[in-house]
């Protein structure tokens, strides 16, 4: 995924309310910039980190600025949990996510389970219900998931479950929006109870896929497959 428009870099000042951001451009103005993220960002939005932002030209739009990455202990780290969809549909379409080749068809935004939708739907032998969930958290070497508590992600797994119980394939993939991670765990000690949940999907047939990623100002790529455990 390349960005259409050279990413600027100021400074965080703050971040609040969830979506908003105050960053400091290089000229010692202060923007407003939309952070698309709800989770907690634990450890992404310390003051005066660098951050990267695109330039909103979207008329509609009430900010001018989306915040996209912010630099963490050297590293670039991707924020903006809007881009992880298409970045597995275009690895799936590229082939480099072997795990799920070989079918003909793919959808975004899927109806299916309860009131929920599917990230992506790929048809044709069969159905294959796959979920995306953005990871930035970093602990020690590892990539973890959570950075909050989250009910919708123990929910997910759950209807994930059900797919496989139905007689389709169910596949949870983790895309690590950073490139400084060895291995990716659960964050048991935020939310115990989506680390069971993913044991208990495991173990109902849902498969787990994690991959990592290649930032850059310029754009972001799905570079391969990262070690995982659930435990």
């Amino acid at each position: 995924m390349e960005f259409p428009n050279t990413l600027m870099e100021g400074r965080l000042i703050k971040r609040y309310k969830r979506f908003l951001a105050d960053v400091e451009m290089p000229d010692g103005s202060v923007v407003v910039a939309h952070c698309a993220n709800s989770g907690s960002m634990l450890g992404c939005k310390e003051p005066g980190s660098r951050v990267l932002l695109s330039p909103n030209t979207n008329p509609k739009a009430k900010l001018d600025w989306r915040w996209e990455m912010v630099e963490v202990d050297g590293a670039l780290v991707g924020i903006n949990t809007s881009h992880p969809n298409r970045l597995v549909e275009e690895a799936i379409r590229a082939g480099d996510i072997t795990e799920l080749q070989g079918y003909e068809t793919l959808r975004r935004e899927v109806k299916y389970g309860v009131n929920s939708r599917i990230d992506i739907l790929l048809e044709g032998p069969g159905l294959c219900y796959v979920e995306v969930k953005n990871v930035t958290l970093k602990i020690g070497n590892e990539a973890r998931f959570p950075d909050a508590v989250t009910a919708r992600g123990t929910k997910h797994l759950a209807e994930l479950s059900q797919m496989v119980a139905d007689g389709h394939r169910s596949v949870m993939v983790y895309l690590v929006q950073r490139g400084d991670c060895d291995t990716f765990r659960p964050a048991a000690d935020i939310d115990p109870t989506y680390a069971d949940a993913l044991v208990s999907a495991q173990k109902a047939g849902v498969e787990i896929l994690c991959y990592s990623c290649s930032l850059s100002p310029t754009g972001i790529e799905v570079v391969g497959p990262m070690p995982y455990s659930v435990t």
